[in-house]
C-alpha cells in the first residue's frame, strides 16, 4: 500500500467509532461473510490498498461482491507460498473491507481497490466453496482519552513527521494528513500500514484492540526506522561532500594546469612522467621489458595523480627503472691474485679453493658461461660465509647475503602480486637492486632452516633461482617480467643436507666443510683470530702473548666444536681480562699459560669420562654426525627379570629404534655362536638407553655399537675405553657403509679415542683425512659383527 492512495480519501468514512473502553460501535458487521486471503500484506481499517486477484477461490469471491455495498474480509495467510489456504492456513483476527473499484485487465487478470473498515474475529468457518466463508465477530477499538493518550499522539506525529521529511518517496502531503487524524486508533493503523516491519509484527498490531497500547509499538518501530534513516542521510550528505570536493579538486587542478601552461611551466605530474620517461630510456631493459614499462607509464598518464592507481603505478615504475638489467662488474680473472686472496682469507679447506679457482679459470676462458651453483655443508663455524666473501673478493664482484631461516612465504622469494597492498618484489630482486649489479656473489644461507605452511614453499620456489638452465628468465610476481640472473653466482650454506628437498639439492654442487683438527685450530687462532680480537679490543702483539699449549688446552678443554666460534668468544675472553689490567694500571703486558686458564675461564667445561663409562659390562662408546659436527655417544644396556621385553629410551628416532631391534634379533640369531645363554634372553627384560636423553638422536650408524653392548651385557665382557665405532648392522650381520667419516674420526680424536672400527667400504675415505687425524689413530674394518668383537671387548 502506498501512501499516495490515501490522500484522496477520507479514513474514517464508514470506521470504527472512538469511544471510551464501554462504547458501541455504529458500524454493523454481517453474522457470515466471504474470507479473501492476502499474503505478504496485512490490511488496517480506515487504509485504501490494491490487490491482485489471481487464485479461483477469490476470483468466485469478487464476482459476487458488488462494490461499495459487499463487505468481505482480509485474512492474512500465515506461509504466503501456501496457493490453496484453508483455515488452518490463515490468521484468526482480519480486517472487514469493502471493494472500491475493479480493474479487469487485458490477459485477463483482475485487479482491485479496497476499503479497510473495521477488525474482526473469525469464529468458525462455515463453507470452503465456491470460497471461504466465515462466522465473524466485531472487534471494538478501546480508546480512553488521557493526558498520557494526548503525549503519545503528539509525540508520534512528530516522529512521523521526521520520517516524512527524510524519505523521498512519501509526498509531503503525508505530514498534512498525519494532522488532520485525531482518531488514536485511526492513526496508530495508518502509521501501522506504512512500517517497514516484519508481518508477523503488522499482524500483531491488527490484534492489539487497545489503540493507547498500539500506538506505543508503533513508536517504537518508527523511532527504530526513523534513527536508520537519518544514519543513511549523514552517510549519503558525507559521499555528496566527497563527490563535491573531488570535483572541485580536479577543476581546480585542471585551471592550474592551465595556468601552469600559461607561464610555461610543468606541473607535478608531468615532471614525474618526464622523469620516469628518461630514467625508462637510461635503463637499458630488454625490448620486451621496455615496451611493458612505457606501457604501464602511457597509463599512469592518464590517471588523476589523486587516484592509488597512480601511486602503485609510479611505484612499479621506479622498481623497474632502478633494477640492474645492463649493469655488471667486470670479473678478475687473474688466477693467482685470486689464489692469494683465498689463502690470506682462509686457512686449509683446499678442496673448496681448487673448485673456485677452477670456476675462475673456465670463465677466463669461456666468459660467456654460466655460473655454477654450489653449496656448502658443514657444522657451524667453519668459515662457509666468510668463504663466501672471500670469493666476491676473489672475484672483483659485489657480495649479497640473505639468510632463509625460518621463511615460510613463498613470497619472500618470488614477491607479491601488485593487486596486494604494499606490494614488493622479493628478496632476490630487492637485494639485486640494492647491490646494483646483476653478477654479485649470491650467498643463500641456511637452506636447511626454510620453513613451509599454507603461505606456499619457498624451498620450491628457489628451484627456478637456483637452475642454470631456467634462472636467465626469472619472473618476480611483482615485477612480471624476465630478469636474467644467469650472470648470478649463487652460493648456498647448510649444516646439514637431509632437510634440503631432493629437487633442491639435485641443482646445487655440494662441498662439504669438515671440521677442524687441533693444528688447525691452532694454526686459525694464531693466524686470524687472536690478531683480530687484540685490534678489537685495543691491544698490541706486545701486549698479550697466548702460548701454543694453552691454544691447545683451552681447544680441548673448554671448546670442544667443529669449527672456531666458541675458540674466537674464549680468545676474546682472555683479551678483556688482559685489557681490564692494563686500563686499571697494574700491568702492560702478558703472556697467558696453562696455569693462568682456571682464573681467566674457570674451571675445565669439557673432560673425558670414557675410562669412568666403560668400566662396566654394556656399556660401548659409538661415534654420530651431527649437524654441529661429529660427537661420540655412549650405549647403555640394562638387563632386569622380566620376559624378554626389549625397552629403548634416549629420545631416538625411528631408525635409531629399527637398528636398536635389528642388533637384538641378530644378538637372539646367534646367541649360541656368541656363547650367550638363551634362557637369559627369555628370562629377562632389556633396556637400550643413549645418555643426554634431551637431545634427539637419529640414524642407523649406532647398530654395531648397540650390538656390541647388548654382547657386552649378556657375557659380562666390558668393552675397552679407548675403542670406538660406527657402522650399520643388518640382519644377517653385515657391516654397511656410513658418512660423515671424516666428522666422526675428528670427534674421535678430540675424546682421546685411539682405535675406531668402521665397515670396510669406508676404508676408502681414510684418504680425505687429514694427516693429524690419521696419527696415533688405529683403524679396524670389518665386514660383519661378530668380528667387532675381539677388538673391544676384554
Amino acid at each position: 500500500m502506498r501512501l499516495v492512495d490515501l490522500v484522496d480519501i477520507d479514513p474514517f468514512i464508514g470506521s470504527e467509532e472512538s469511544g471510551d473502553s464501554t462504547g458501541e460501535n455504529k458500524f454493523r458487521l454481517p453474522e457470515v461473510i466471504g474470507i479473501l486471503p492476502i499474503r505478504s500484506a496485512v490490511a488496517y481499517p480506515g487504509t485504501v490498498m490494491p490487490l491482485a486477484i489471481g487464485r479461483s477461490r477469490s476470483r468466485e469471491l469478487i464476482n459476487e461482491t458488488t462494490p461499495h455495498e459487499t463487505i468481505f474480509g482480509l485474512v492474512t495467510q500465515k506461509d504466503p507460498s501456501v496457493e490453496e489456504p484453508g483455515p488452518n492456513d490463515l490468521y484468526q483476527i482480519g480486517t472487514a473491507a469493502s471493494v472500491l473499484k475493479v480493474i479487469k485487465m487485458p490477459q485477463g487478470s483482475i485487479n482491485i481497490i479496497v476499503h479497510g473498515i473495521a477488525r474482526f474475529k473469525i469464529l468458525e468457518y462455515v463453507s470452503t466453496k465456491p470460497y471461504l466463508k466465515a462466522k465473524v465477530e466485531f472487534i471494538a477499538v478501546k480508546t480512553r482519552k488521557t493526558k498520557k493518550l494526548q503525549a503519545q499522539m503528539v509525540n508520534i506525529r512528530d516522529i512521523a513527521g521526521r520520517v516524512v521529511n527524510l524519505s523521498p518517496n512519501i509526498p509531503d502531503e503525508a505530514s498534512v494528513l498525519l494532522d488532520n487524524i485525531q482518531d488514536p486508533s485511526a492513526l496508530a493503523d495508518f502509521l501501522a500500514a506504512t512500517l517497514n516491519i516484519p508481518l508477523e509484527e503488522k499482524q500483531m498490531l491488527l490484534e492489539e484492540p487497545n489503540a493507547s497500547k498500539r500506538l506505543e509499538k508503533v513508536a517504537l518501530a518508527l523511532a527504530n526506522q526513523l534513527e536508520v534513516l537519518e544514519l543513511s542521510h549523514k552517510i549519503q550528505g558525507q559521499i555528496r561532500d566527497s563527490v563535491d570536493k573531488s570535483q572541485r579538486d580536479f577543476f581546480l587542478q585542471e585551471e592550474l594546469k592551465a595556468i601552469q601552461a600559461e607561464l610555461g611551466q610543468n606541473d607535478r605530474k608531468t615532471e614525474d612522467i618526464n622523469e620516469l620517461e628518461a630514467r625508462i630510456k637510461k635503463a637499458k631493459m630488454p625490448p620486451k621489458v621496455t615496451e611493458e614499462a612505457m606501457r604501464e607509464l602511457d597509463r599512469m598518464s592518464r590517471t588523476p595523480s589523486a587516484s592509488p592507481e597512480y601511486s602503485v603505478s609510479r611505484t612499479y615504475l621506479e622498481w623497474v627503472c632502478d633494477l640492474p638489467w645492463s649493469m655488471s662488474t667486470i670479473d678478475s680473472m687473474n688466477i693467482v691474485k685470486a689464489e692469494k686472496i683465498l689463502n690470506r682469507d682462509h686457512y686449509g679447506l683446499v678442496k673448496i679453493k681448487k673448485r673456485i679457482l677452477e670456476f675462475l679459470a673456465v670463465r677466463k676462458l669461456n666468459p660467456k658461461g654460466k655460473s655454477p651453483i654450489l653449496c656448502f655443508v658443514g657444522p657451524p663455524g667453519v668459515g662457509k660465509t666468510s668463504l663466501g666473501q672471500s670469493i666476491a673478493r676473489a672475484m672483483s664482484r659485489k657480495f649479497i647475503r640473505i639468510s632463509l631461516g625460518g621463511i615460510r612465504d613463498e613470497a619472500d622469494i618470488r614477491g607479491h602480486r601488485r593487486t596486494y597492498i604494499g606490494a614488493l618484489p622479493g628478496r632476490i630482486l630487492q637485494e639485486l637492486r640494492k647491490c646494483g649489479h646483476n653478477n654479485p656473489v649470491f650467498m643463500l644461507d641456511e637452506l636447511d632452516k626454510i620453513g613451509q605452511d599454507f603461505r606456499g614453499d619457498p624451498a620450491s620456489a628457489l628451484l627456478e633461482v637456483l637452475d642454470p638452465e631456467q634462472n636467465y628468465t626469472f619472473t618476480d610476481h611483482y615485477i612480471d617480467q624476465p630478469f636474467d640472473l644467469s650472470g648470478v653466482m649463487f652460493i648456498g650454506t647448510a649444516n646439514y643436507t637431509e632437510p634440503i628437498p631432493p629437487a633442491l639439492m639435485d641443482r646445487m654442487e655440494i662441498i662439504e666443510l669438515p671440521g677442524y683438527t687441533e693444528r688447525e685450530k691452532t694454526s686459525i687462532a694464531k693466524k686470524y683470530l687472536i690478531p683480530r680480537q687484540l685490534k678489537e679490543h685495543g691491544l698490541k702483539k706486545t701486549n698479550l702473548t697466548i702460548k701454543d699449549e694453552t691454544l691447545g688446552e683451552i681447544i680441548n678443554s673448554y671448546t670442544r666444536e667443529a669449527g672456531v666460534r666458541n675458540l674466537e668468544r674464549t680468545i676474546a675472553s682472555a683479551c678483556r681480562h688482559v685489557a681490564m689490567k692494563i686500563a686499571k694500571g697494574t700491568s702492560k703486558r702478558a703472556t697467558i699459560g696453562k696455569a693462568q686458564l682456571s682464573e681467566i675461564l674457570g674451571p675445565h667445561k669439557f673432560e673425558s669420562d670414557i675410562a669412568l663409562r666403560t668400566a662396566v659390562p654394556g656399556v660401548v662408546t659409538a661415534l654420530a654426525y651431527t649437524p654441529m659436527g661429529g660427537e661420540i655417544l655412549f650405549i647403555e644396556s640394562a638387563a632386569m627379570p622380566g620376559k624378554g621385553k626389549l625397552i629403548i629410551t634416549g629420545q631416538l628416532g625411528e631408525v635409531m629404534k629399527e637398528s636398536t631391534q635389528a642388533a637384538f634379533s641378530v644378538v637372539k640369531a646367534n646367541a649360541d655362536k656368541l656363547n650367550i645363554d638363551t634362557k637369559q634372553l627369555s628370562q629377562y627384560d632389556l633396556h637400550v638407553h643413549v645418555p643426554a636423553g634431551a637431545v634427539p638422536k637419529d640414524g642407523p650408524s649406532a647398530g654395531i655399537a648397540i650390538f656390541t653392548s647388548l654382547v657386552s651385557l649378556f657375557t659380562k665382557r666390558p668393552a675397552l675405553p679407548t675403542v670406538a665405532m660406527t657402522g650399520e648392522i643388518t640382519l644377517k650381520g653385515l657391516v654397511l657403509p656410513i658418512g660423515g667419516l671424516k666428522e666422526k674420526v675428528l670427534a674421535a680424536k678430540r675424546a682421546g679415542i685411539e682405535t675406531v672400527i668402521m665397515p670396510a667400504r669406508n676404508k676408502k675415505d681414510l684418504i680425505d683425512l687429514p694427516k693429524e687425524a690419521k696419527s696415533k689413530m688405529k683403524f679396524v674394518f670389518v665386514k660383519k659383527a661378530d668380528k667387532v668383537l675381539k677388538h673391544v671387548l676384554k
